[in-house]
């Protein structure tokens, strides 16, 4: 019996050997809902705390600085776009074609995203008249069908539509260079490394240098380094669960990587945490992209090359389920929030019961807004979002 438990631990917990990376469906998860969780923060002001160990413990760097972890999700984009590249050629395998990949990209995003700018703009623009011309409403939804919203203030920070979907603009601009920036990572990896790092660096350095970083801080330039941080991690973890063998100083020593890199980030969360203004808050997310990014990577070949227990808490099928519903989650989320508060639901005693700390309200509204928005998430991805993805992986290249 308890050989058999041993057995079957050691096989949830074995190195990946290709295929999926089941820690990262944990690492996806905890990114995508520290982000909902800073939306949830801003409309509710619920700021959690407890003592544990005799130690006073807050949430509030936490939340406040949620937004951060758009980063981490670009970063992890960016390794599982080229780790099939990556062991392919640790294997000396031919790497994968490139052909199809617009399609599968595009079946991937487009369908829930317009259906999502669809539902936002009939049942809450239109009826609470948020354009004022037609022309408005109009240029709106040709910013976002072309994924040029970021560009432009009406349609990313004033839009009337979805303001979280700056990111799903960052990400479909990326992939149109993907095939050539990951050919070029394949060939010259230094050198594609500090080309597009240093366009990153010098796009952050000129907008550093601007009286208002509004319209520059979420832009694809500010961006590069970090999806090249996620190549490198790639290329890194392919090596290493090639070679790595699987005992305990190994799983020991990534173990130790991956606390090392937590704890870097820990300390520039509450850096950010502690910078006031917004100005100041757009100016620390700049100043400090590249080593969110490059902690976070090692964070990622940490956790996935980590103690069994450590996989397994990451990798299992909650995890799965809960990061397959996160791309929609993210989609979702912040309108549920906005309108819920926008519709007094659930009722409240004050006009403004996240200012007048009304706790009751507040626990109610945060468990309404997250229920809610996982509930449509789920019906999305598994009704709509995963049925066209495998339908798009069906046909021929």
């Amino acid at each position: 019996m308890m050989q058999g438990l041993i057995a079957a631990y050691k096989a949830k917990t074995a190195l990946p050997a290709g295929g999926r990376v089941p820690a990262l469906d944990g690492a996806r998860f905890i990114m995508v809902f520290s982000v909902v969780a800073f939306h949830l923060w801003q409309q509710s002001w619920l700021t959690p705390s407890f003592t544990l160990f005799g130690l006073y413990v807050s949430l509030d760097p936490w939340l406040r600085t949620g937004y951060l972890w758009v980063d981490g999700m670009l970063l992890l984009s960016g390794f599982l776009l080229y780790l099939p590249y990556a062991r392919a050629r640790e294997a000396g395998r031919k790497t994968p074609s490139f052909t199809g990949f617009y399609r599968r990209r595009f079946l991937r995003i487009f369908p829930t995203y317009l259906l999502n700018l669809t539902v936002v703009f009939f049942l809450v623009a239109l009826p609470e008249k948020r354009y004022a011309t037609l022309w408005e409403g109009a240029r709106d939804w040709l910013a976002h069908l072309s994924f040029t919203h970021p560009f432009f203030p009406f349609s990313s920070v004033h839009t009337p539509l979805n303001g979280a979907l700056w990111t799903l603009g960052v990400e479909m601009q990326f992939y149109l260079i993907f095939p050539l920036a990951a050919r070029a990572f394949m060939r010259m990896p230094l050198a594609a490394y500090l080309g597009l790092g240093s366009v990153a660096f010098v796009f952050r350095a000129l907008s550093l240098a601007q009286p208002d970083t509004t319209m520059l801080v979420n832009q694809l330039p500010a961006f590069l380094d970090v999806y090249v941080n996620g190549f490198v991690a790639a290329a890194v973890f392919a090596r290493l669960e090639r070679q790595t063998r699987e005992d305990g100083f190994s799983r020991l020593f990534y173990t130790a990587v991956l606390f090392s890199a937590l704890l870097g980030l820990v300390l520039l969360v509450r850096g950010q945490a502690a910078t006031a203004g917004t100005e100041a808050i757009r100016a620390g997310q700049l100043l400090r992209r590249y080593p969110q990014s490059v902690l976070t990577a090692l964070a990622f070949i940490g956790a996935s090359l980590g103690l069994g227990g450590i996989r397994l808490s990451l990798g299992n099928r909650v995890t799965g389920w809960l990061a397959a519903i996160s791309f929609q989650l993210y989609m979702w989320h912040q309108v549920v929030a906005l309108q819920l508060k926008k519709w007094r639901f659930p009722p409240s005693v004050s006009e403004t019961p996240h200012m007048a700390g009304e706790k009751g309200w507040q626990v109610l509204y945060l468990l309404l807004s997250l229920g809610i928005s996982v509930l449509i998430s789920a019906l999305v991805t598994f009704l709509i979002e995963q049925p066209l993805a495998r339908r798009g992986g069906r046909q021929k290249e």
